[in-house]
């Protein structure tokens, strides 16, 4: 077989391409070379052997988080795009992400939706209150309480959680703290609950790029290209990070050791599948799940506000022919 036919063979088509929600979570690099041959991608690292590969999965991941010292070609950026597989800049051990790239076929259906429920004041407080409900486990919040009184409530819940954990594992005088400037000075937990909660921005980056949305219009954050992605990963961190975390109170290596389990988390609580629920969900809630596997666009439309979309390559000068010029 010719190294063309070969290249061939590997390029993705839309129907090989899994819905986002069907995609495993993540894949942490470090330290390796990514690049891109005849029969897929790969990542190189140097041995005393010689060179040894891996090939990635990349049709099958949902976010591929490029940590230091990690190189990659652009052959290799082109296949990931074409897979619809998110790349994430990140710092050591996933702590950070500086930046996201997200392929130009995407459709606009969600972030239209997102922009259009962000826009307004009071479609806005409607999805921050939601998110705060899906926060306490989907109980309702009391008629005309304000985003100040829910920042409290939640405060409570936390402090509260963080004071059950600690007694649980006999720990005193547990304070969250996060100064990247100390890193090594921080205790077993906050390393722990950091570097998971990190690798969770970065799988939830990667669903809100995959859907098509702006990581940057945030219901509750505000101010940075990351508040949507933080309002996102805060449904979830009292279930899955912050147990997790101080369950590694004892580890000799925390950041490691959250990023293998936060994986077996991923897997066992569905939670690909459950960001992009939600996600659909805070943004349309009479229309969630209509367009789940709906990722790409193949043809650009034009907007009418009274036809409605419009197909684009299309000469309509025709319908100006009886217009005056003045």
């Amino acid at each position: 077989m010719s190294a063309n036919a070969r290249r061939k063979l590997a390029s993705p088509t839309l129907a090989m391409l899994p819905r986002v929600a069907d995609s495993l979570s993540f894949l942490y690099a470090e330290a390796v070379r990514i690049v891109q041959d005849d029969t897929g991608v790969c990542a190189q690292v140097a041995s005393r052997s010689g060179t040894d590969r891996v090939y990635l999965p990349t049709a099958s991941l949902a976010c591929i988080l490029l940590g230091p010292g990690t190189s990659i070609t652009q052959p290799a950026m082109a296949t990931i795009a074409r897979h619809g597989t998110s790349l994430v800049c990140v710092g050591a051990g996933g702590v950070r992400s500086y930046a996201g790239i997200v392929p130009a076929s995407l459709t606009t259906t969600w972030l239209e939706k997102q922009v259009r429920a962000w826009a307004g004041d009071d479609s806005r407080l409607q999805v921050a209150i939601s998110m705060y409900e899906m926060r306490f486990g989907g109980s309702s919040v009391p008629e005309g309480v304000t985003l100040a009184q829910l920042r409290g409530l939640e405060g409570q819940r936390i402090k509260a959680l963080y004071r059950m954990m600690a007694t649980k594992y006999r720990i005193q005088r547990f304070k969250r703290n996060y100064d990247p400037e100390s890193w090594d000075d921080q205790d077993p937990v906050n390393k722990a609950l950091s570097g998971a909660n990190s690798c969770m921005y970065g799988v939830v980056h990667a669903a809100v790029l995959a859907l098509g949305c702006s990581p940057a219009l945030g219901f509750i954050h505000s101010g940075t290209q990351m508040a949507f992605v933080y309002d996102v990963a805060d449904l979830y961190k009292a279930r899955i990070t912050i147990p997790m975390a101080f369950s590694l109170h004892s580890s000799q290596d925390p950041e490691r050791e959250a990023r293998r389990r936060l994986r077996e988390e991923f897997r066992a609580f569905k939670l690909m599948p459950q960001i992009v629920t939600d996600i659909q969900t805070l943004l349309d809630p009479d229309g969630a799940g209509n367009t789940a596997g709906d990722r790409t666009a193949d043809l650009v439309h034009l907007w009418d506000p009274d036809a409605g979309p419009l197909p684009a390559g299309v000469n309509y000068g025709y319908e100006f022919i009886d217009v005056p010029l003045e």
